[in-house]
């Protein structure tokens, strides 16, 4: 029995048995934690919970928790909350992913955010939107990385309308290093999307989130149904068996909006009614597309995955890329020629003091959601 299941079912029986927990989220007030306001941890040892999260999450001192001071938020989702933090002690902005205990357990995601956080631990490229440290505290699970102000590719994409070949042609060629890179390591990214890549203040990439990454050894298949609809390959959707083949989909379909303005194809529901509209679209390019680059879109985006664009040396004798040198550093040299942008603002804290335990529940103030 996989490990995220088998624990899922015994959290379900231990919460059942605790009464109802808080979900992050819940209209309540960020305050410090009191005796009188703290709810209860579900009913087993705090050793137990500790010990399931090591060593990837591990145990740090307070001391070191104490220098980080929130700034404000980032976005919330299913997965939890970002926040924009000063490391104080290293004085650098950082962005931490909070992820409630519990919630984890809840949704049977241990092994998942695992993964995630030794993937990162493992990889290192300047492509790679690279990890600075990960823990726990009582009740959550930190990850932190390197703050990003420019924001993602998608909101750029969104601003821009389409890209020039000139700009594809190179965040095509960082995403190809990347993903090489990623699969040299035995590294499945799955949900290679432009809201998973963020831009650097010189307009390179850096690919992010790795919550459904996971090690995959050449000659193996994977069969879990993941990813992001619009951007998962025919043979994802189907339910598998699947490889790293998968990636190179998501890259010509990345490609193709970035290129064109509009998806490949419009989204569906589900993926059984995404697979149908997959399975009748033939991916013809826009006309005004460059032959070289209707071609390498067509490699990409082929239905058989053993006939998919996938090794380094494909893209490296590829018209499109006539004259693109593949080396991470001699393609980071030049600033990319599009208008990069800071974030807006974040909502700052109502009340610093209200942060001085940096493990309370990270949930709105009443009637003031935070942005995102």
């Amino acid at each position: 029995m996989p490990e995220g299941r088998a624990v899922g079912s015994w959290v379900r029986a231990l919460l059942g048995r605790a009464g109802p927990v808080p979900v992050p989220g819940s209209v309540r007030a960020l305050a410090p934690r009191g005796p009188a306001e703290e709810p209860p941890l579900p009913g087993w040892p705090l050793p137990q919970l500790v010990s399931l999260f090591l060593p990837e999450f591990p145990v740090r001192p307070s001391a070191r928790q104490q220098q980080l001071k929130i700034l404000g938020f980032v976005a919330k989702g299913s997965f939890g909350t970002i926040l924009k933090v000063l490391d104080c002690g290293r004085e650098k902005v950082c962005a931490v992913k909070v992820m409630p205990k519990v919630e984890v357990l809840r949704r049977d995601t241990l092994k998942q955010c695992k993964e995630e956080v030794s993937i990162q631990r493992q990889v290192r490229h300047p492509f790679v939107h690279g990890l600075g440290d990960s823990w726990q505290g009582q009740r959550h699970l930190f990850i932190m990385c390197t703050y990003c102000s420019t924001g993602d590719l998608h909101a750029l994409w969104r601003a821009a309308g389409r890209f020039a070949e000139a700009t594809v042609r190179l965040f095509a060629a960082e995403l190809v290093l990347v993903l090489v890179y990623l699969h040299d390591l035995g590294i499945m990214h799955r949900d290679v999307k432009m809201e998973n890549i963020l831009l650097d203040e010189r307009g390179h990439l850096k690919l992010t989130d790795f919550g459904l990454s996971r090690h995959l050894r050449w000659g193996e298949r994977a069969h879990t149904i993941c990813g992001t609809l619009q951007y998962m390959a025919p043979e994802v959707l189907s339910g598998g068996p699947y490889s790293h083949a998968a990636d190179w989909w998501s890259l010509g379909v990345l490609l193709f909006a970035l290129a064109s303005g509009e998806f490949p194809v419009a989204p569906a529901g589900d993926h059984v009614a995404m697979l149908e509209r997959v399975k009748q679209s033939s991916y013809e390019s826009p006309p005004a597309l460059s032959p070289a680059l209707a071609r390498l879109l067509a490699e990409l985006l082929c239905h058989n995955p053993l006939r998919r664009l996938r090794y380094l040396h494909h893209f490296q004798g590829h018209p499109f890329f006539r004259g693109v040198a593949f080396d991470a550093e001699l393609l980071q040299k030049d600033p990319v020629a599009v208008a990069v942008a800071p974030r807006p603002q974040e909502q700052p804290p109502p009340d610093p003091a209200t942060f001085a335990d940096f493990d309370c529940d990270l949930a709105a103030p009443p009637g003031r959601p935070w942005p995102g």
